[in-house]
């Protein structure tokens, strides 16, 4: 067993033998305090759909995250030459040191995607978006990219906007981004698993955050489509998924030529809540013993036809204003652009006192 410390960090992982790690967290003082206890304590739906997957998945996800998008490009090379930039859910880190004349501080939740950042030589640690282990007014500038539609509660959200604000100075700029509700590849929504109503209601709201029963089934993955649309939806029997999520969602018909999605679906014009599957490929997942252990406790699945290790992903995916009208309740911040950009709904705050 070895030690990982990150540079700069409040947290360091240990990794085991068999590639397990855990975290180890070192109390920061003064800046860890506010919010109510049920913000900051994390769901088990993040815990388990978030936080286990990403750790499991990183070295796979790393290496298909390299393009940088041009707005959050453009945004970091409009900052002034010297500024001190935070990544608030860095993932790999492909936006720390982007801009040259500025200085980069980064942070995730996974212990996983942190150590790929730190092997590459950036100043990274381990920590909640909602609880930021930063001084307030230390930053020149923030950005949230892909980060606030994993958090599962609307209160929680709020709170990781209002920790981006604290830890900038008066006047600097945040950006933040999240995936829409309007996907302009529609037959991508397709692809995810709906939580029906009754079923959100049980996880994750309104309020705090509730845990899930012990005794309750785990949620399995509903395989995607092959690109080309041929693969049949829904071969998957029902009873692998729990009977809340079919009360009143059926993926598809159950027509002869199973070609078209039933009505159930094509009637959820509110739906907010999936979970987006992601493909682990059998030479990846054995990597470590994390795929291994999630077939294990049910948290993952095989698709023999993919090749793959199957996992969930919560999201929240925003609908239009949401973002603003998260931002317009902090006192001390104003929204100063917003835009739509590659299916994601994008805001520029800016810390007014």
């Amino acid at each position: 067993m070895r030690e990982v410390k990150v540079k700069g960090a409040s947290d360091f992982c240990t990794l085991g033998a068999d590639g397990e790690s855990s975290i180890h967290s070192v109390s920061t003082g003064e800046d860890q305090r506010c919010s109510s206890s049920s913000i900051k304590s994390t769901p088990e739906l993040e815990k388990k759909y978030v936080h286990r997957v990403y750790d499991a998945i990183a070295p796979h996800f790393s290496s298909t995250r390299f393009a940088k998008w041009p707005k959050v490009a453009t945004f970091l090379n409009s900052l002034p030459s010297g500024s001190l930039v935070l990544d608030a859910g860095c993932g790999n880190g492909k936006y720390l040191g982007l801009n040259p004349d500025c200085f980069f501080v980064g942070c995730d939740i996974s212990a996983s995607l942190i150590k790929i950042c730190a092997d590459r030589g950036h100043e990274v640690l381990v920590a909640d978006a909602v609880n930021l282990p930063y001084r307030s007014d230390f930053g020149d500038a923030a950005i949230s990219i892909a980060v606030l539609h994993h958090l599962s509660t609307e209160s929680r959200r709020k709170k990781a906007i209002e920790e981006l604000v604290r830890v900038v100075k008066k006047g600097s700029l945040v950006l933040i981004t999240v995936w829409a509700v309007e996907q302009e590849d529609k037959s991508l929504v397709t692809k995810w698993t709906p939580l029906t109503q009754k079923y959100v209601e049980e996880w994750i709201g309104p309020g705090s955050p509730r845990v899930r029963s012990p005794s309750a089934q785990t949620l399995e993955s509903i395989p995607e489509t092959e690109d080309n649309g041929s693969e049949e939806q829904g071969k998957e029997p029902k009873q692998s998924v729990p009977d809340k999520l079919w009360e009143s969602i059926s993926l598809t018909s159950q027509s002869d030529d199973d070609s078209v999605i039933s009505q159930d679906v094509k009637i959820i014009t509110n739906q907010q809540e999936y979970f987006v599957p992601w493909h682990l490929p059998y030479h990846r997942a054995e990597v470590s013993g994390a795929s291994a252990c999630a077939l294990a406790n049910g948290l993952a699945k095989k698709d023999d036809k993919k090749g793959a290790v199957v996992y969930n992903r919560y999201y929240h995916v925003f609908c239009d204003g949401e973002l603003e009208r998260l931002a317009s309740d902090i006192d001390n911040a104003v929204v100063v652009d917003r835009f739509f950009d590659k299916s994601n709904w994008c805001i520029v705050l800016q810390r007014t006192w």
